[in-house]
């Protein structure tokens, strides 16, 4: 998804490290300490997405809070369309005829009609780098597109992940930094902003590891992952899948937030 160079498809293994990385670091751990996968084989655990041919009819949709942050409608969303779990409900259509992403955030099928609501909105052409406009959010709360960041089962078990992932952190500076075009709730600067990256260490023993933990392993040092939202810290964000090994991916469980470093962060932007 997206071009080679954009930022999520881009290799940060030989990126400088920030300055403010352990003081960042730290902040995060003071939510939680170890990673952890935040999806597994249960079916309602993970983010679901759907994808649709080109031909898919589209449907309206109605925003209730963030309107005037989210791209109109209408959007090609089925009637049957997977919802996430949990409070946020996400809904995550793929457009594959012509390669373009729809995304909702807390989203509800309309009880009549063929529409939908939700409380904000983004649509993100997957042929193009362009971010949405500063300071808007999607339906992330970053501005960021959901679905290029999951972990996803087809991609693991092919034995390579080649992007990014999404994570979450208790607590987000009040700034973004790009391709993040939103913001979190703290006034400390002590805390990371939202779109900041981190990686896993490069002299982090990984070869212990085994099989789904270990694809996802040596991702997080290649590509990192992407501050998307608040919730649990060092949560990493993945696709529903019944087919995933929970005992092996709670090999996860044991790494440690310490062994990750924030890359240079570059511009940061505040609203």
């Amino acid at each position: 998804m997206f071009p080679a160079d954009n930022p999520w498809n881009r290799d940060v293994s030989a990126d400088l490290v920030d300055p403010n990385s352990d003081t960042y670091i730290a902040n995060i751990s003071l939510g939680a300490t170890y990673l952890h996968a935040d999806f597994g084989s249960p079916a309602d655990y993970g983010i679901p997405y759907v994808v649709v041919p080109g031909t898919q009819p589209m449907v309206p949709i109605t925003f209730v809070d963030y309107g005037d942050e989210s791209d109109p409608g209408p959007y090609p969303v089925p009637a049957t369309a997977p919802v996430e779990a949990g409070s946020d409900h996400h809904v995550l259509v793929l457009d594959s005829g012509n390669c373009v992403l729809y995304e909702m955030f807390n989203a509800s099928k309309d009880a009549l009609g063929a529409g939908w609501s939700c409380s904000s909105g983004a649509i993100f052409d997957l042929h193009s780098n362009a971010l949405r406009p500063d300071s808007w959010t999607s339906a992330d709360a970053a501005g960021l597109p959901i679905l290029p960041g999951l972990v996803r089962y087809d991609e693991v078990a092919a034995g390579a992940i080649n992007h990014a992932v999404r994570f979450t952190v208790w607590r987000a500076q009040r700034a973004w930094v790009h391709p993040a075009t939103h913001y979190g709730v703290s006034s400390d600067t002590h805390f990371i902003p939202m779109g900041g990256r981190l990686r896993l260490k490069a002299n982090y023993d990984v070869s212990h590891f085994t099989g789904e933990a270990r694809v996802v392993l040596d991702a997080l040092k290649k590509y990192g992952m992407i501050v998307a939202d608040a919730g649990t810290s060092w949560y990493i964000t993945g696709a529903t899948d019944p087919r995933w090994d929970d005992s092996d991916l709670d090999q996860l469980k044991t790494v440690p937030g310490s062994a990750f470093e924030v890359v240079q962060l570059g511009t940061i932007y505040r609203p």
